[in-house]
């Protein structure tokens, strides 16, 4: 007897996807069975009872491994989505708080939505009269926050508040810090690059304050599986020995993958039917079939087009198909997680404000339109589906050159291990701000390197020698003891050095934009993105440092024309490597914005080109680069074509070094230049594109081959003429991309791999 096919909700859309060649890979996932362990005995009778009581009578293995590893020390777990990571945290935690009357614990998150989650999980728990849990952050009421202080043992906050509002206000927590037994920092894998550097140095700031009160707490971190854990969980926090607990002992639903391609329109040209209109055309064929479905796009923009493309397409999915995003009230948010969780809605359409940990019910099908920036973010978004048993996860590429890299390379891309998180607490410009906040939290003395480092003295006194801290016996204070400095340092921002972004339609100050990017991203009629909502720049007032914008709904975007130098500054290291001399060192970037492009979003065709005058500035940052030499380059090469070469060839190379390293290309500038005046002939610079850089360019130099490699695959297997937006085109490139040599780059960047 034959036994018939398995339909599912998604069939007839991956049979369609297969007969027009959309569909370029099907992957599959098998169910994975739970490991489970009784419930550990040692835990408070309360705790135990309550854990019954919510229907909890044993424990995926990962979790009893973290509860033991938590009472030995501190430990970060990094297990799948779904895999019940916050109760790995919880336990002990609430544990703590049972025994001891006194006990206080601090949990940090990065958005407000997961304290918000967070808090609702253990108010569950019902242990009213052990666990006092509250949320302390900007949207708090000041009335509430001395009674919070005051009678709350389970402080839920983000690293914003805890820099701004509650270290530089210790005195008023003095209680709080004298008992605090419990940092948790959730979702660890988001510190990463600028903001995880800023976290790294807030978090050693809380561990002064805490040894100041005679505390040394408990650290438990929990992240997205991620290639690096410890090393995260070492730099975040500047301790040693951290226990790592990543076999995932949960229960994993059959999943089945789909990477989807876009056809072409123009085979010459390179360009693709929009992958906005074919995740609305997914979205619909799923929700159609009763799939409940998330849909992750990067703007806030393109998150309304999808829904609405989807309600025009079919009007009885209007209320069905909604979209989710920042910018709306806590009430609405809250309302569409509801509506998610009950079974209301078919499909949500979100930005990344749905990746993180928030409980939203059970989904069928998870697609991701366009490269998240991270395998890690994209497994994450992924982990959404399959909650109800078999799952679809699809990946919809955009016309991008990694989209279309992974596009030609399925199954590599499939394989791709994570990504390893990198940061720095020592960039110079960020570590130099908090050891000024520090100061003002207390004076500076040698029993800060067991949290500040060893290396905190010399920049301290780097900061004398400016005139911001003054030493005295063997001290380093504040010059000027009432300044704020924590009111001038932005967690999003590498230098403190800022521009305001007000909005003048109701007087909001939406954020800061460091000085050395203002220029190219908030200039005088810049479409800027803003928590993925847009907004166009009335002005750029240099005198007061703010940018005027408001909302703004158009169908172009801004691209500024720019001349760049490097100068540079220091050596750090240098070895040969592919014919070429590899450099790595600290450069100093001069950039000054001669001009700005307007482009149509559907079709990317150029409105028109405005001037602008403005003024050169200038940072300092880390960058590796290479000197080409006539045996490499030959005769072959005339000027006209060696700099469209090396033109291409750093495009290709600043697109791939997001497999190498855990950022975005826009966290990354280059220059090209047939004769640089230090280095004596034709390079390349690859630079960090945040003052005093975050590591990025280190790893370029670390893996240089691989990087001259995959830049070499990306140009060679694009099947466009002259060079597209998957290959050797830069959305971000400061001369507009002119000139451009598609085949010159091809091979010159073959010649080097043949040394």
């Amino acid at each position: 007897m034959s036994v018939a096919p398995e339909v599912h909700p998604w069939s007839a859309l991956l049979d369609l996807g297969r007969t027009d060649s959309r569909l370029v890979r099907e992957a599959f996932e098998g169910a994975r069975a739970p490991i489970t362990e009784p419930l550990a005995q040692e835990l408070h009778p309360a705790l135990l009872d309550a854990l019954r009581a919510a229907g909890i009578e044993s424990l995926w293995s990962h979790q009893a491994q973290a509860l033991h590893a938590a009472w030995a020390g501190p430990t970060i777990v990094t297990t799948g989505t779904a895999s019940g990571k916050s109760l790995c945290f919880n336990l002990p935690t609430l544990d703590v708080l049972c025994r001891d009357a006194k006990a206080r614990a601090l949990y940090l998150y990065p958005t407000k939505a997961l304290a918000q989650d967070q808090a609702r999980a253990i108010n569950a728990f019902g242990l009213t009269k052990q666990v006092r849990p509250a949320i302390y952050d900007g949207d708090t009421p000041r009335e509430q926050r001395t009674q919070i202080r005051r009678r709350a043992n389970l402080i839920l906050t983000n690293p914003d508040m805890l820099h701004m509002g509650i270290l530089p206000n210790h005195r008023r927590w003095g209680d709080f810090f004298s008992n605090l037994a419990v940092i948790v920092v959730d979702e660890a894998h988001v510190y990463r690059g600028v903001f995880g550097s800023h976290v790294a140095n807030v978090l050693r700031r809380l561990r002064r304050i805490a040894n100041a009160y005679g505390t040394e707490p408990r650290i438990l971190l929990a992240s997205a599986t991620i290639a690096n854990p410890v090393e995260l969980a070492e730099k975040l926090t500047g301790l040693e020995q951290i226990a790592l607990v990543d076999r995932d002992g949960a229960p994993g639903a059959a999943r089945q993958i789909a990477i989807w391609n876009p056809p072409l329109t123009d085979e010459a040209l390179g360009t693709r039917r929009s992958s906005l209109a074919e995740a609305a055309e997914i979205v619909a064929h799923l929700a159609r079939r009763g799939a409940r479905t998330i849909c992750f796009i990067k703007s806030r923009r393109a998150v309304e087009l999808v829904a609405r493309i989807v309600a025009e397409e079919d009007p009885k999915l209007a209320d069905l198909v909604v979209p989710y995003r920042a910018g709306y009230t806590p009430q609405q948010r809250r309302e569409l997680e509801g509506r998610l969780m009950r079974g209301e809605l078919l499909a949500v359409i979100t930005t990344d404000a749905l990746e993180l940990g928030i409980d939203i019910g059970a989904l069928d099908a998870a697609v991701v339109v366009t490269f998240p920036g991270t395998v890690a973010s994209l497994r994450q978004m992924w982990g959404r589906a399959g909650r109800r048993g078999r799952g679809l996860a699809v990946y919809v590429a955009g016309e991008d050159a990694l989209d279309q890299f992974f596009c030609r390379h399925p199954d590599e891309f499939l394989e791709r291990p994570v990504e390893a998180a990198i940061l720095d607490h020592e960039n110079e410009p960020i570590h130099l701000a908090h050891l000024l906040c520090a100061a003002h939290e207390g004076p500076l003395s040698a029993g800060d390197a067991a949290t500040l480092g060893p290396r905190w003295e010399a920049h301290a006194q780097a900061l004398v020698a400016i005139g911001e801290l003054i030493e005295r016996g063997g001290e380093y204070l504040l010059r000027h003891p009432e300044d704020y400095p924590a009111a001038r340092v932005s967690l999003r921002s590498a230098s403190p050095d800022s521009f305001a972004i007000v909005d003048v339609v109701n007087g909001e100050l939406l954020g800061t934009v460091e000085s050395a990017r203002a220029h190219t991203t908030v200039h005088d009629g810049a479409v800027y993105l803003h928590q993925a909502r847009s907004y166009i720049v009335q002005g750029l007032e240099l005198h007061s440092r703010r940018a005027l914008v408001e909302p703004f709904t158009g169908d172009f975007y801004t691209q500024p024309k720019k001349e760049t130098m490097t100068e540079i500054e220091a050596l750090l290291d240098r070895r040969d490597t592919c014919g070429v001399q590899l450099s790595f060192g600290r450069v100093s970037v001069t950039e000054q914005v001669l001009a700005y492009q307007r482009k149509r979003i559907s079709d990317h065709e150029i409105v028109d080109l405005q001037a602008l005058d403005l003024p050169e500035t200038t940072f300092e940052t880390q960058a590796l680069w290479f000197e080409l030499h006539d045996d490499l380059l030959a005769a072959d090469f005339p000027l006209e074509v060696l700099l469209g070469s090396l033109h291409a060839a750093e495009h290709a190379q600043i697109a791939v070094l997001p497999l190498l390293a855990m950022c975005d290309r826009w966290d990354i500038g280059g220059l090209s230049t047939n004769a640089h005046p230090q280095t004596g002939a034709p390079t390349i610079f690859i630079y960090d594109g945040h003052p005093g850089g975050v590591g990025i360019t280190r790893q370029g130099f670390l893996r240089f081959e691989t990087l001259v490699a995959d830049a070499h695959r990306l140009i060679g297997e694009c099947p466009c003429e002259q060079g597209c937006p998957s290959c050797v085109q830069s959305p971000k490139c400061g001369n507009l991309n002119e000139p451009l040599a598609k085949a010159g780059a091809l091979e010159l960047l073959a010649r080097m791999l043949e040394r």
